[in-house]
């Protein structure tokens, strides 16, 4: 049954990927209606054309060395172009998926190209700051949402908040660290929301 659980999860990974390729060549986000978004795909953008490029030669060598064995030459021309198509598609997930602050629903959703989605509920945000960070190491209750080795951000939360991995497993993390191209942009507004609701809090 894992096996399974897992082969649908890849299964659905990768066709996530290909609607967020046809999203971009479109020029559609998702899930930004009514929200505020934050990008994260610029730092790395030129390094995954990049290396888009390095498998479109790769292609094309084989193609020429594989010419007289036209089964294997068929099967390897279709891994190349497949493995171009995912690595462009990886790049598309995460420009059209980028952070987006929700002021209707109180949250603040972190993620990265598909694979990372997790709500955080505004008023459980103790505090936020600009951090650069350019090395992470796994530690219980943390959750590092890297992109190209480094973090920019770092949330801490007065009660735990439940990320699901990538194979469907809870974890409760207290501190989340990811990347924004907007870092300072993105503390403001998440410093402006905190206090509007303890405004509204004293308030009431």
């Amino acid at each position: 049954m894992k096996a399974v659980r897992g082969g649908w999860v890849l299964t659905r990974h990768e066709l996530r990927l290909m609607v967020s390729l046809v999203r971009w060549l479109a020029r559609r986000t998702h899930g930004v209606a009514g929200g505020t978004a934050f990008g994260y795909a610029r730092g790395q953008g030129v390094v995954m054309f990049g290396f888009a490029f390095v498998c479109v030669v790769e292609t094309v060598v084989m193609s020429v060395l594989l010419l007289d064995w036209p089964t294997v030459h068929a099967v390897v021309l279709f891994l190349d172009v497949y493995t171009v198509v995912f690595v462009v598609a990886l790049h598309a997930a995460d420009v059209v998926r980028p952070h987006v602050l929700e002021p209707d629903s109180g949250t603040l959703r972190i993620r990265r190209a598909v694979h990372v989605d997790l709500r955080i509920p505004l008023e459980r945000i103790a505090s936020v700051r600009r951090e650069l960070r350019l090395s992470h190491e796994r530690a219980d209750g943390e959750l590092n949402v890297e992109v190209g080795s480094q973090t920019t951000v770092t949330l801490e939360f007065t009660e735990p908040v439940t990320h699901v991995t990538f194979f469907g497993r809870p974890r409760d993390v207290r501190v989340v660290r990811f990347h924004a191209d907007e870092s300072d942009a993105l503390v403001r507004a998440l410093a402006t929301r905190r206090r509007e609701a303890e405004r509204r809090a004293a308030q009431a």
